[in-house]
């Protein structure tokens, strides 16, 4: 089983070494997950999972690989349930009908006995039938059905919100790199573009320092020093408008999440192309624009650039003087973008649409040739592809 489960967690192409596979192993042997399956599952996960964007494919081979298998032993009959506890998960108020319903079946300690029966004879989970211990049917013993002369087992409180396996949550599957973004995963992948700098004003414990210099003068000598930041600047451009507004949630996010890692961030806004104007404010885009040439001029080349757009437009407003659909633009698209990449090296256009359309699309393609091929999909694995660029 165990070879199984390696094997399928190669096949769902998530990374797993034979290395890992043995300290899995060895886990095992030392008894370190006991005998349920969910401590198993954290120790599994720990040792075999070592990029967050793979939690969702581990948890869908888990699932499916140890499907069945319960937290109990294999034995279950061995399993000895106290009477008490039993009580109090049978505890509740019934009606006089449902209290005639347990007088048939002969009192609550023919409920028990019968229980205990069941108990001895079952060897796996079931679910929606009337005899056996399980979830969604009529029997009088389990969780989540209809017997109101029943025991409850293993349900607590409100039936919309009963337990389930922690591998069947996928409480993960937003990290999965095929999937869009969220501004929480967008944070993470974000974080990797970080340079990080001492500068400023010397206001944090240097406690290392204080401690060296306190024991050379013999007295508390404390040591200040420039609080540690992410050193890196980000100008972003978004494409507002027009086929965007589809993907408006999408960018939204990947702003959300800029904003809260870097302290120096810079936006603007262009409708399918740059020109030579951009914007501030989408309200307010006709009355209060900020000339592309002001933007060249203001931040410094060491700047990392993202465009966020789709790209798709009519070929002639990229590649024509006069081709934009709002307004006479006097120099084309492309040149605006040239001259984008030639002030700033470091330069990357985040694209929303699928991958797998871009050669459909005319301006897709010449968008992406203009920008040295450094367009990447926006999603998890699109966007890490793209900090590696910015890295260089």
């Amino acid at each position: 089983m165990f070879v199984d489960f390696f094997h399928q967690l190669k096949a769902a192409k998530v990374p797993v070494t034979l290395r890992e596979y043995l300290t899995l192993m060895e886990g095992l042997a030392a008894d370190i997950a006991g005998r349920r399956v969910e401590d198993f599952y954290y120790l599994a996960r720990a040792t075999l999972v070592k990029d967050e964007r793979h939690l969702d494919r581990f948890d869908q081979v888990f699932g499916q690989t140890f499907k069945g298998l319960e937290t109990l032993s294999d034995g279950v009959a061995e399993v000895e349930i106290p009477e008490e506890w039993l009580r109090s998960q049978a505890e509740r108020y019934f009606s006089e009908e449902e209290k005639a319903q347990i007088e048939a079946l002969g009192g609550w300690e023919k409920i028990m006995e019968e229980l205990r029966k069941r108990l001895a004879e079952q060897k796996r989970r079931h679910s929606g039938g009337s005899k056996w211990i399980g979830t969604g049917g009529k029997s009088p013993f389990g969780a989540d059905g209809y017997n109101p002369a029943g025991v409850r087992i293993g349900q607590k409180g409100n039936r919309n919100f009963r337990a389930v396996k922690v591998w069947d949550k996928r409480e993960f599957r937003d990290f999965d790199d095929t999937r869009e973004l969220g501004t929480r995963n967008i944070k993470v992948a974000l974080r990797k573009l970080r340079q990080f700098a001492r500068a400023g004003a010397a206001e944090e414990l240097d406690l290392e320092s204080t401690i060296r210099h306190s024991a050379d003068k013999g007295y508390i000598d404390v040591r200040l020093r420039p609080e540690r930041r992410n050193a890196i600047k980000v100008l972003m451009l978004f494409d507002v408008g027009g086929s965007m507004d589809w993907h408006v949630q999408g960018a939204e996010e990947l702003f959300s999440a800029a904003r809260s890692e870097f302290k120096h961030l810079e936006y603007y806004y262009f409708h399918n192309c740059p020109y030579e104007f951009v914007w501030r404010d989408n309200e307010r885009r006709w009355t209060e624009r900020t000339p592309t040439w002001d933007v060249l001029h203001t931040y410094p080349s060491d700047y990392k650039v993202i465009f966020v757009g789709d790209a798709s437009m009519s070929p002639y407003e990229v590649s024509i003087a006069g081709g934009s659909v709002e307004h006479m633009n006097p120099e084309a698209g492309a040149v605006w973008l040239q001259r984008v990449r030639d002030t700033f090296p470091s330069c990357v256009w985040l694209n929303p649409v699928s991958e797998d359309v871009w050669d459909w699309t005319p301006s897709i393609k010449m968008v992406r040739q203009l920008m040295g091929g450094h367009m990447y999909p926006l999603n998890l694995d699109g966007l890490e592809r793209a900090i590696r660029e910015l890295m260089r």
